[in-house]
This record gives structure tokens, sequence and C-alpha cells, in this order.
């Protein structure tokens, strides 16, 4: 999109993106983007108001690592690529979240480790990439995260660099001195792409597009300026380009990620099914709120331009846009990947400032009552998360409301042997299953327990 807006004012017609993937489920969207010709529509949704739709057109290209890996590899490895940007989700960096350490148990990561043709992970790909770039004597290029995780670059590059040093220590080499991590943050609420949206841009907009984008009106993109290849003058666009990005990556996962997670499980339980419902319930609307203000907010950094009470007040009222439709399961999905990394350091932090803990220990309390698998209208839940089989063994463990659930290590580390952690997390628990998600939230802000 930022691209877009500098080529429709006449300027960056030297820079284009070339699209890929990695995961079969993709398949539809290559089909769809080649049939368009990389063309879609990128729909924005204010609360009130009409919608606005603008053709994005500033991709050339789409291959797909399992459809064509070897065009994929000369694409990536070839002189004019400079930037090559990754989204590859919280879980996609492969790292253990309690040691922080690359896994390299993975069955798709070893097949590339051993030199298995062609790769089939996003680090193989960027390893092969390199490899040809070295043996051609070609620069580097900038890999930039545009993940959810704090640090992302510096995590990317220990990741790849990990990766790189176990199959080749020279590729490993190169990779350190000729590509550079640039850490980011994105900030744009964007749920998934539904039947009924692509209907709705048909019906409103006489698009055909089987691929359009749905999205609020809000976007912040800032990115730290480490682009040794060149980059595009997206400051002309609207990107803040910055020195130090973690303030505001610190104010938009525990804020923006991390309210989602205070909204998504209790809401669920109560029988909501989009974010705006829970969100425009004054009794979670408040508990959300709490949240952030008084147990967040002690855990971030200043962040330059922005008044973070009023950017907290705002995400309640982008939470509450009925036009999004953002639904809870797609913020419920995978959690065990997003936990440790929005929701585990404010826990952390709070415990070391020996502050109160009891609205977000009610967070990870509604989580292991959402895992059981019903709502409080005998709904069920379908849990998709890749550790759910050895998440529901530890919870089949442990009786009522016990610790057990949080003695999972590769989620939770030690946080159960913390004491007042435990008694929050158990008060949270018990008035789960005896009051209701609604009251216990309710009742939540009006007794705090002290780490």
């Amino acid at each position: 999109m930022f691209l877009d807006r500098l080529m429709n004012a006449g300027a960056a017609f030297d820079w284009a993106v070339c699209g890929s993937g990695v995961l079969s489920a993709e398949f539809p969207l290559v089909d769809a983007l080649t049939r368009q010709d990389g063309l879609y529509a990128l729909v924005t949704k204010p609360t009130r108001g009409a919608w606005q739709a603008r053709v994005i057109g500033s991709i050339i290209d789409y291959c797909h690592a399992m459809r064509e890996p070897e065009r994929l590899l000369a694409c990536l490895a070839a002189p004019a690529v400079r930037i090559v940007s990754l989204t590859i989700t919280e879980g996609g960096y492969n790292f253990n979240d309690t040691t922080g350490q690359f896994s390299f148990d993975e069955p798709a990561v070893a097949h590339d480790l051993a030199g298995g043709s062609p790769p089939e992970t996003v680090f193989g790909l960027i390893a092969e990439a390199c490899r040809r770039r070295r043996e051609r004597k070609s620069s580097g290029f900038t890999l930039l995260s545009c993940d959810n995780l704090e640090s992302n670059g510096d995590t990317a590059r220990k990741m790849f660099l990990a990766f790189a040093a176990r199959r080749d220590p020279g590729i490993a080499a190169w990779i350190a001195e000729h590509v550079s991590f640039p850490n980011s943050m994105v900030d744009r609420i964007t749920p998934a792409t539904t039947e009924a949206d692509r209907a709705a841009v048909r019906d409103r907009f006489g698009l055909d597009d089987r691929c359009p984008v749905v999205c609020e009106p809000f976007v912040q993109w800032v990115l730290e300026d480490r682009f040794p290849a060149g980059r595009p003058a997206w400051e002309k666009a609207g990107v803040h380009l910055v020195e130090d990005v973690a303030p505001y990556e610190l104010m938009k996962l525990r804020l923006l990620n991390g309210g989602h997670q205070a909204l998504a499980y209790l809401g669920c339980l109560h029988g909501y099914r989009y974010v705006h419902e829970v969100a425009r319930d004054p009794v979670f609307a408040e508990f959300c709120l709490g949240y952030l203000q008084e147990e967040v907010s002690s855990t971030l950094l200043p962040v330059p331009g922005i008044d973070l009470k009023h950017y907290q007040r705002e995400l309640l009222e982008r939470f509450s846009n009925p036009e999004i439709r953002d639904s809870l399961a797609r913020i419920c999905a995978q959690t065990s990947d997003r936990i440790p990394k929005w929701i585990l350091p404010v826990i952390q932090r709070r415990l070391e400032q020996g502050l109160p803990v009891a609205r977000v220990a009610a967070i990870l309390a509604s989580w292991w009552r959402y895992l059981q698998g019903v709502d409080e209208l005998g709904r069920p839940i379908e849990v998709v998360d890749r550790r759910w089989p050895e998440l529901r063994a530890m919870m089949l463990r442990g009786a009522g409301h016990s610790l057990a659930f949080i003695r999972y290590r590769p989620v939770f580390g030690d946080l159960a042997e913390h004491a007042g952690f435990a008694e929050a997390y158990l008060r949270a628990a018990k008035a789960l299953i005896e009051q209701g998600a609604r009251t216990a939230a309710g009742a939540c802000g009006r007794v705090q327990f002290t780490g």
C-alpha cells in the first residue's frame, strides 16, 4: 500500500513487489493474484461513513516455494532484489519461548539443514539465496521482519544466523556481514477476508476481486532506518523512519495485541463471536481499558509523539468498529505463540515491580477456561493451536482450577512458581468457574492482588 502511494504520486517506479509463500494454504491467493495480474482491492471500513476502496498495483509477480522453488530462489538471489520482507506470524521464527534459542528439531528444518532440495522452510530458502549471492559475489539485502514480535529484526537476525551457522558457517558469516535486519512495527487491524467481504466488494464497488484486503482506516508503520541496499522513499508516503523502534513496538504489541487477548477469551466464553461485540459491552470494555491503563502502562517506554492515554482510549474505539467484523476465533487462534510474546512480558515486569497482576492473571485464566472447549451457553469452541495436544494433557493432569495448566513450561516457564502470581491466577480461575466471565471481569478491577 505504501509503495502504491508513492507510485500514484509519480515516484518509486524503480521498485516493485514480488509476492511469495511457503505454505500450501496460500495456493488460492497465488491463483487469485495470478488471474488478477497482481492487482487487489484494499478496502477500509470506518465505524461511520462510507467504505473506501483503492486498487493496489505495486505487486508485479508472485511465485510460491512449493510450486516454483527454483524461480523463487532465482528471484531471492537476483541482485535487483534489495529487500525481503517477512510476514510469517509470531510462530514462524521457530524459537523456544522459554530459552529464546532456535529449535532445530522440526522435520522441515532438519530437511533443509541436510541440504535437502528444494528448501522447505523460509530459513532454508534465505540461506540458499545467500549462498548463491556469496558465490556470485553479489551484494546483500535487507531482511525486514513485519511480524508482531518485540525486536522483530533482532529476533530474525538471531534465528536466521543460528540456522545458517548449522547449515554452513561460511553462509552465516556472509549473512552477518551483508544482510541487515531492521526492527519494525505495523499497526492496523486487518481481519481475514471472507466470502461476505468478496460479495460486498463486488456489490459496492463493482470489483470482482477474489483476494480483497479489508481493514480499519487507522494505519501506522514504523521502521528502523537501516537499509544499506536502498529503499523506497517511504517517509513520503506516511511511514515513520526512526532510530529506535522499541517504544513503538512495546506500545503496539502490549496494548493492541495484548488488548485483543484481554477481550478475546472472556468474550468468547460469554457467547460473543466478534471483537466489536465484546468491546461494546461496558463490563468487558472497562476490564480491557483497566488492564491497559493500570497494568500495561507501567511496562512501557515513553513513545515520541504519542499520547499513550489517548492511544489506549482510541484502541477501544477501534475494537468497537462493527464494520470490521473481526472474529474472536482469529484472535484466539495459536495463543501459545502469542501469550509468551504479548502477555508474559507484562506479567514478568509487573512482578519485578511488585505491582498488582489481577487483570493479567485473569487473561491467562480465561485462556485456560476457553481451552475447555465450551462456552457458557453450552456451545462448542474449536481450539486452533499447534500445541493443543500438549496443553490439553496439562489441563487433564490438574483437577478444577489448579496450577497444572500454567506449569506447562514451554509456554509459561517458571511462572507457576511465583506465589503472588499463582494466588492471583487461582482466584481468577475460581471466579470464572463460579461466577462466569462477565461477572468475574467486572469484579476484577475492584480486587487487586500484588505480585
